[in-house]
């Protein structure tokens, strides 16, 4: 796909996605809980595949997650407790992503779980789930607090149906903890009982409350734009409505991240509007850590080699277990365009530039939306040209919609 932007400053209003974090979880509650009712579900990949094979698990014996990660690890817990047999595979990527953290504490809880090819890899078959008789002490489990917040979230969200309930310990540096806050907000919302001594994690055994709830936008996804604003010509603003100032979601840390990259954010009352304001004279690099929304990763690397603004980045370990690895990727991407994400040993790497150009550059996305969605924006700089586009259906369907209603040229490339 090729993208040219016409010339002029960015303005109007960008529709975005709903939260697929939120929903995901939120969809495991609602099933657990046994109804409620969710407004503003996304269209996006892994909210409506969520849907379906919870909607379709009572009555398979086959169930594939693709390539969600939130799907494959939610629903291995939920299946393992609600009883259910059968076997749980993924893409051939999804095969590369560990999954052994979480199976083990399952297994620990009681559940029967055995893998079908590698060790601690999906596929996965599910033999039902073994509790200790008539117990009223809670299952305990202890866990790194540096894996993914994924394993730690599907835990807790079936404490509730573990018979003495679920006490969690998080061992080691906690990443991602926007995200676990995220998983117990909704587990409260839907009546859990759940209670926090420092990193001890405890949910009572009991029935959730079929809830009614509506998701919120995704901030994730809100990040584009603001790259969008900050690599867009002078006098550029946009409006993104049914954004929270009070979220759940960690990656509302792009706001403040954006800052320094020449974006204004203003709250209102339905959303956010975002406006581009002159840039201040960097004086020093700054550091900006990512442990608690590694999402935001390739979205700011990618503004900061372009505007020849480096910056120092920490709390990238698990770039390398998503989709992609996406350390490598944004290494690759960028050179081609004069920019590096340099490894500066001990976790730390700089994103920076010199002599950034954007001149008909065709980017690999690796089967990854996030590349794709980082580096659309550079398209403001120059013609570009993404490759296999349609990777934006996991989180953002409506992206290239949304990018040719604010007035981009999008065509498919020769």
């Amino acid at each position: 796909m090729q993208l040219t932007w016409p010339g002029g400053p960015l303005r109007g209003t960008a529709q975005l996605p709903a939260s697929k974090s939120e929903a995901n979880r939120a969809l495991i509650l609602q099933a657990l809980a046994g109804g409620g009712t969710l407004s503003n579900l996304s269209d996006a990949n892994d909210t409506q595949l969520m849907q379906c094979l919870l909607a379709t698990a009572p009555g398979t014996t086959e169930l594939s997650a693709e390539d969600a990660g939130t799907v494959m690890r939610f629903l291995t817990a939920y299946l393992a407790v609600t009883n259910w047999r059968g076997r749980l595979t993924g893409t051939a990527r999804m095969q590369q992503r560990p999954i052994k953290v979480l199976v083990d504490a399952l297994r620990q809880a009681g559940a029967s779980i055995n893998y079908l090819n590698n060790d601690g890899y999906p596929p996965l078959e599910i033999a039902g789930f073994t509790a200790a008789p008539e117990t009223t002490a809670p299952t305990e489990l202890s866990v790194r607090g540096d894996i993914s917040s994924q394993y730690i979230s599907a835990l807790l969200m079936v404490g509730p149906r573990l018979p003495g309930g679920l006490r969690l310990t998080l061992t080691g540096h906690i990443g991602s903890r926007p995200y676990i806050n995220m998983t117990v907000a909704l587990m409260q919302r839907f009546a859990a009982n759940y209670t926090a001594e420092g990193d001890v994690l405890t949910v009572r055994p009991g029935a959730y409350h079929p809830t009614d709830y509506t998701i919120e936008s995704d901030w994730s996804a809100a990040s584009y734009w603001y790259a969008l604003v900050a690599l867009a010509p002078a006098g550029s603003e946009i409006t993104l409505p049914d954004l929270r100032r009070e979220s759940l979601q960690g990656d509302q840390a792009i706001a403040g991240m954006m800052t320094q990259f020449g974006v204004e954010t203003t709250f209102l009352t339905d959303g956010v509007h975002l406006r581009q304001v002159p840039l201040a004279p960097q004086t020093e690099i700054q550091t900006l850590d990512f442990t608690d929304c590694p999402d935001l990763a390739q979205t700011v690397a990618v503004v900061a080699a372009a505007l020849a603004r480096p910056v120092d980045m920490t709390g990238l370990e698990s770039l390398r277990i998503k989709e992609t690895d996406r350390i490598v990727a944004l290494q690759t991407e960028l050179a081609k365009f004069g920019g590096n994400l340099r490894d500066l040993g001990e976790g730390r790497f700089r994103a920076e530039s010199t002599g950034f150009d954007v001149n008909n550059q065709s980017v690999a996305t690796y089967h990854d939306h996030r590349m794709a969605m980082a580096f659309a924006p550079l398209a403001m700089r120059g013609p570009l040209t993404i490759e296999s586009p349609s990777v934006v259906r996991k989180s953002y369907p409506q992206f290239w919609k949304e990018l040719t209603k604010s007035g981009f040229a999008v065509s498919e490339a020769d």
